[in-house]
């Protein structure tokens, strides 16, 4: 072959390479999804959500314009004008004054929702609309109806509104439980306000718990989310609601790349609740759990840290009834594995109510079945008075946590009296080498009996004086000396 024939030839498999390279291109290109069929089928469904809540402030307050932040600034400036306010007011008789001290003013917020029936119903988030006086539902074609709460679920974080309409246009629901990880989503609301702003991206995870809501099993996304989006539908690219928009975690207030929504299957269980019987159930079973870090799998003869332990059992409960005991970790419940103590109370919340189920759990190092009957949880006034929804625990003076041990954990121990660390935060503890794990005998030459005694002792130890703990880790007890600083 000569060299020209072969440098044609050459010449054409470049051409036929580059050829394909573009094909494949155009098809990368083609593949991608596009979302404008979606938004002029579905954006008629999704309305914005403005509310109006009724306050009592002090007019003075009111005479200070917004002003940008000023850091150090800001109180200077706003007593400064206060006191102009003050002097402007001086010469006028003291009722008139008083008369303008006080006056009635009005807070306004805004958020998304979407029409589910053509009759008129409406969801949208339960933190949109709670303590408003007045909530006005604006459609795309500019009517604006006033609406009325039908219920509200604020462990689900949904509400449902009725507008007084019919023959509206309706969204077309899905099925979370079809979601995948790295799918399209696309996201329509009004964020700051802009009406049926569109913002796409994928679904980052499936059945995020978030530390404050222990009930939803959320949808993490990177779509666009903010202030105003709440409350509003998230789309798969059938056009189907898969989940509502709830949440976004910032550090700046604005979006930062990790938004959450509401999987629309619970949300139209707890709709379906809302309309036949006014308000959601959710199952209970009467714990105080925590995780399971890879000391205490350790102390409790596991192989992997996993599941919830439990912290306490409350009386007249389910989990009383069922047998569960203070130090079983709960490791599965109603067929599901129970991962993290996060895992529970969702598991737990969706049980049918009346329904008997399995509970794992370990106990000494064995594994043990138990079947409790679920209860409907109790209103949030009867659970703080039985101590079953505490506030955020607060570390005691050495910032550790611990946990009170059965007669049978103590007996594997080789202990008496005892109460087992959990975690040690940066402290006095911390400083004398407690370690989570480590079973607490003597302090200050007492015996520690139960985690109540404890925190007395605690609370009643002398500052910037060494103190005498007696400890066991592993089968060696030892002695460690801390300080209590001012």
């Amino acid at each position: 072959m000569s060299k020209i024939a072969y440098k044609k030839i050459s010449v054409f498999i470049t051409f036929i390479f580059l050829q394909l390279g573009s094909f494949s291109a155009m098809a990368a290109v083609s593949g991608l999804p596009d979302f404008t069929r979606l938004v002029e089928e579905y954006s008629d469904a999704v309305v914005n959500i403005s509310t109006t809540q009724k306050i009592r402030k002090n007019r003075l307050q009111q005479q200070i314009p917004n002003m940008p932040d000023l850091g150090p600034f800001n109180d200077y400036f706003r007593r400064f004008f206060e006191q102009q306010n003050y002097q402007h007011q001086k010469g006028r008789n003291n009722a008139h004054l008083a008369s303008l001290i006080k006056t009635q003013q009005t807070n306004e917020s805004l958020g998304s929702g979407f029409i589910i029936d053509s009759d008129g119903y409406v969801v949208t988030n339960n933190h949109v609309v709670k303590d408003a006086d007045e909530i006005i539902v604006r459609l795309k074609d500019r009517r604006e109806l006033k609406a009325k709460v039908v219920g509200t679920d604020k462990r689900s974080d949904i509400a449902l509104l009725k507008i007084d309409a019919d023959d509206l246009p309706v969204i077309k629901i899905g099925s979370s439980k079809k979601a995948k990880v790295g799918e399209w989503v696309m996201a329509i609301g009004s964020p700051f306000g802009f009406d049926h702003s569109v913002s796409v991206g994928v679904i980052s995870a499936l059945g995020r718990t978030l530390p404050s809501e222990n009930y939803v099993p959320f949808i993490q996304t990177d779509v666009a989310i903010n202030p105003g989006n709440s409350g509003g539908p998230l789309f798969n690219l059938k056009g189907e609601v898969i989940g509502i928009n709830s949440q976004i975690y910032s550090r700046t207030g604005g979006f930062m790349g990790l938004s959450f929504a509401i999987p629309i299957d619970v949300a139209m269980d707890i709709i379906k609740q809302i309309k036949r019987d006014g308000h959601a159930r959710w199952g209970w079973l009467g714990v105080l759990i925590q995780d399971v870090n890879k000391e205490l799998a350790e102390s409790f003869d596991m192989e992997k840290p996993m599941g919830a332990v439990v912290l306490k059992v409350l009386d007249d409960t389910p989990a009383k009834k069922a047998g569960i005991e203070v130090g079983d970790v709960i490791t599965h419940f109603n067929g599901r594995t129970i991962n993290r103590s996060s895992d529970l109370p969702l598991a737990v919340g969706q049980a049918p109510i009346g329904s008997r189920v399995k509970v794992r759990i370990i106990r000494d190092g064995k594994v043990k079945n138990l079947r409790v009957k679920i209860a409907e949880i109790p209103q949030d006034e009867e659970l703080a008075e039985r101590g079953a929804a505490p506030k955020e625990k607060k570390s005691n003076r050495l910032n550790i946590d611990v946990i009170d041990m059965s007669r049978e954990q103590r007996k594997r121990a080789g202990v008496d009296h005892g109460i087992r660390v959990q975690n040690v935060e940066e402290g006095p503890a911390d400083s004398a080498g407690i370690r989570a794990g480590d079973i607490l005998l003597k302090i200050d030459g007492k015996d520690i009996k139960s985690s109540r005694q404890f925190l007395k002792i605690v609370k009643s130890l002398p500052e910037n004086k060494w103190i005498r703990v007696l400890i066991q880790r592993g089968d060696s007890p030892r002695f460690l000396a801390l300080k209590i600083g001012e």
